[in-house]
């Protein structure tokens, strides 16, 4: 017999097969993303990490059980937000953090928010050594930034550049 189908927020209909279709098409998407621009290769931990990040900002961008999918006449104005998210200035951490917690009070339980929160786990609290893009940008002599100075960062703060220029190569 064959698992009923879900929902967008990841609920069953007659008890059947709990699948994560909102989580799955937004890792889905930004997989898609990151392979078309080519930043960094797939399956590397840079990759991993673009990944997670777009994907959480996509899943926790829509409302739960809102329209899905890249082409429902919205595609440029969610590009627009996805972007406004990722920008370096703006608090993206509290954001996923606050969005978690609503989707969690509204008593979302299922399995995308499990995927969406061991994401967030994932990112936060694994560590990566990369270069310190933050802490030195270029000076005013026009050096570049050293990629050879590393310091440990969270690996949310290696993804999240990463993510937000895959998307303006899109």
């Amino acid at each position: 017999m064959r698992p009923e189908s879900t929902n967008g927020a990841g609920g069953t209909s007659g008890g059947g097969l709990a699948v994560p279709m909102a989580w799955l098409c937004a890792e889905y998407l930004a997989d898609e993303v990151l392979r078309a621009a080519a930043l960094v290769a797939p399956g590397s931990l840079e990759h991993r990490a673009g990944l997670q990040a777009l994907a959480l900002t996509v899943h926790l961008s829509e409302e739960p059980g809102g329209p899905g999918g890249p082409d429902d006449g919205r595609s440029a104005a969610r590009v627009d937000e996805w972007l406004r998210h990722t920008a370096h200035d703006r608090p993206w951490p509290p954001w996923v953090e606050e969005r978690l917690a609503a989707r969690r009070a509204a008593g979302g339980e299922g399995p995308d928010l499990a995927l969406a929160e061991a994401a967030w786990r994932r990112l936060r609290d694994t560590w990566v050594l990369a270069a310190d893009l933050d802490g030195r940008a270029a000076d005013d002599t026009g050096c570049p930034i050293d990629e050879d100075e590393q310091i440990w960062l969270p690996a949310w703060k290696l993804g999240l550049p990463l993510a937000h220029l895959s998307l303006h190569l899109r």
